[in-house]
């Protein structure tokens, strides 16, 4: 029964979660220029690919804005957090192996105790963000339960893998768990706040030609 389910998990309910996630995210951004063009066709008349540039690099940096500077720490936890969120997935040795044998190759991987420890820190970064949404006022009140299940969400897949590559609890379980958490995570990303990993880059973009190019502010 169990290797069933992980036979499931590893087939179809992967690649549907991958068509969900590349679906879902061409038509949410199809749906965002289509709903832009009604409401905000000005954006339009002032589109400018540096302008862009110079809203949206910046911020893919710890310490590239000025806001991002004035909370060093709260800057180095986001930084990490996204960041470690991005490459052991994409790096990691178990998933390759993975790739390699779906695709006949498969991007380098980082070894393994790379990947534990950068999940530990990644784990720790995710705590301080939801703890100082709950602690700081002018985050906190635009928090609600979602942002918390959220971070649970994205973070489920990471302790569940490390957890099985530990061995620790029930491996057929805990690996189960994994798989179906980040089946989960990718189905999710294009309807929740999480599709953010796509939409930041536009809305920047959109910041840098309404205040830079048309009014000739800084956008960083």
């Amino acid at each position: 029964m169990i290797s069933h389910i992980q036979t499931f998990l590893a087939g179809p309910a992967l690649w549907f979660s991958f068509g969900v996630f590349f679906i879902g995210l061409a038509a949410q951004i199809i749906r965002f220029f289509g709903l832009s063009r009604k409401k905000d066709r000005i954006f339009y008349n002032h589109m400018s690919a540096p302008w862009a540039a110079k809203s949206i690099v910046p911020w893919l940096f710890p310490f590239g804005t000025v806001s991002l500077r004035a909370q060093p720490v709260f800057s180095a936890a986001l930084f990490l957090f996204h960041a470690i969120l991005l490459s052991v997935p994409l790096f990691l040795d178990a998933h390759n192996d993975m790739w390699e044998e779906a695709f006949g190759f498969a991007p380098a991987s980082m070894p393994d105790a790379w990947a534990d420890a950068l999940t530990v820190v990644m784990a720790a970064c995710g705590i301080f963000l939801l703890a100082r949404r709950a602690i700081r006022p002018e985050v906190r009140a635009l928090t609600g339960p979602g942002e918390a299940l959220m971070m649970v969400l994205t973070l489920l897949p990471f302790v569940t893998g490390f957890l099985a590559f530990h061995q620790i609890f029930s491996y057929p379980a805990v690996i189960i768990a994994h798989m179906a958490a980040g089946e989960i995570l990718l189905i999710a990303i294009p309807f929740t706040r999480l599709s953010h990993m796509v939409f930041f880059f536009f809305s920047r973009a959109f910041v840098g030609f309404e205040m830079g190019h048309r009014r000739g502010a800084r956008v960083w």
